[in-house]
């Protein structure tokens, strides 16, 4: 099968791999990645092994040398040695505002025919007053758990 992403490494990232190697004091991830790329490498001389025998050599996946493969080519050598960020952004449910209306409500009368509120009680409410437009339960357990609140 011919391959899509075609590493070719220049002489001073194939010494900074090897340094890196030869020191062996950076984290396992990464040094891994150095030796897959390092295998990868298909300069004229160069070993240029396919996907299958890297990952036999370094005792990967072979998912993981095509993936430091593509981010090598795509992105470049930092990339392909470095974790990355996560790309997701997590949008907060409930703000301190959220939070405040939610203690308020927490710690006022339980509805009727309760004898307290219980997480999805004040869930409901909360959508219901419309403070929010959606919460679970959950995130009302854990906006009252860090404020040290007890329903009980």
């Amino acid at each position: 099968m011919k391959k899509k992403y075609i590493v070719t490494l220049t002489e001073e990232e194939r010494q900074m791999l090897r340094e890196m190697l030869s020191r062996g004091k950076a984290a396992a991830r990464k040094l891994m990645h150095a030796r897959i790329l390092l295998k990868a490498d298909s300069r004229v001389g160069g070993p240029g092994l396919d996907d299958s025998a890297i990952a036999q050599e370094v005792e990967a996946g072979r998912a993981t040398v095509e993936r430091v493969r593509k981010e090598f080519v795509e992105e470049g050598l930092e990339a392909a040695l470095e974790r990355r960020k996560p790309r997701r952004e997590y949008r907060r449910t409930l703000d301190g505002d959220g939070e405040a209306r939610l203690i308020v409500l927490a710690c006022g009368q339980a509805p009727e025919g309760r004898s307290r509120w219980t997480l999805r009680l004040l869930a409901d409410r909360m959508v219901a007053l419309e403070y929010v437009e959606e919460v679970s339960y959950q995130t009302v357990r854990r906006t009252l758990k860090k404020t040290n609140l007890s329903l009980g």
